[in-house]
């Protein structure tokens, strides 16, 4: 059965929604902080099909090879690689779902931050060190060493504040844009799913 699928209005990426400033960010850390170390939901799954495109599931495949079925990632490829093919250390990235709450401020424009799986749990190189496992629904992720940084259209979307805030600001200390992880046991995901920390 295919997985139910909401495509994301055209009015939450042209959203006149005033962009957060460095003080309300960090006023909102505190909140990030109270997610759950060892496990906590899925709240939110978005696949890119295209470039710009963003499209809401309620259920997806993780692959080992592919990322996330339906997802842009192979087809990209990076600008970190030799001859721009994607890049395994960022097969999939995960946002911890308060921060992108807190950035985006309409709840409809999380999904613009461009991650895959939006999460409660503490995202931070403290909890979460590179090589960390989580199982995510029958799936299986590994945190991978590469930093997730925000981008030009990050910054666009959420404004210059936030920019900074997430790549060298408070925000870095949560890793409140998120972090990058690789597919070592491929499965199904749905929202709701509990997203736990494997033991080392």
């Amino acid at each position: 059965m295919k997985p139910a699928s909401v495509d994301l209005a055209a009015s939450a990426i042209l959203s006149d929604v005033a962009h957060l400033t460095t003080a309300e960010l960090d006023a909102g850390l505190d909140e990030i902080r109270r997610s759950p170390k060892d496990s906590g939901p899925l709240v939110l799954i978005i696949a890119r099909p295209e470039g710009g495109e963003r499209r809401e599931l309620s259920e997806a495949t993780l692959d080992e090879v592919h990322g996330l079925v339906g997802d842009n990632w192979e087809a990209r490829g990076s600008r970190h690689t030799e001859d721009g093919s994607a890049e395994p250390g960022r097969q999939v990235t995960v946002m911890n779902a308060r921060a992108a709450a807190l950035v985006a401020v309409d709840p409809t424009r999380r999904g613009l931050a461009g991650d895959q799986l939006y999460v409660d749990l503490d995202l931070s190189d403290e909890n979460l060190p590179a090589g960390t496992r989580l199982q995510v629904g029958t799936a299986v992720l590994e945190v991978t060493e590469l930093p997730h940084t925000g981008c030009a259209k990050f910054i666009e979307r959420f404004g210059p504040d936030a920019g900074r805030w997430v790549n060298l600001g408070n925000g870095r200390q949560v890793n409140a844009r998120g972090i990058n992880t690789t597919v070592v046991t491929g499965g199904t995901v749905r929202t709701g799913d509990v997203v736990s920390r494997l033991p080392r």
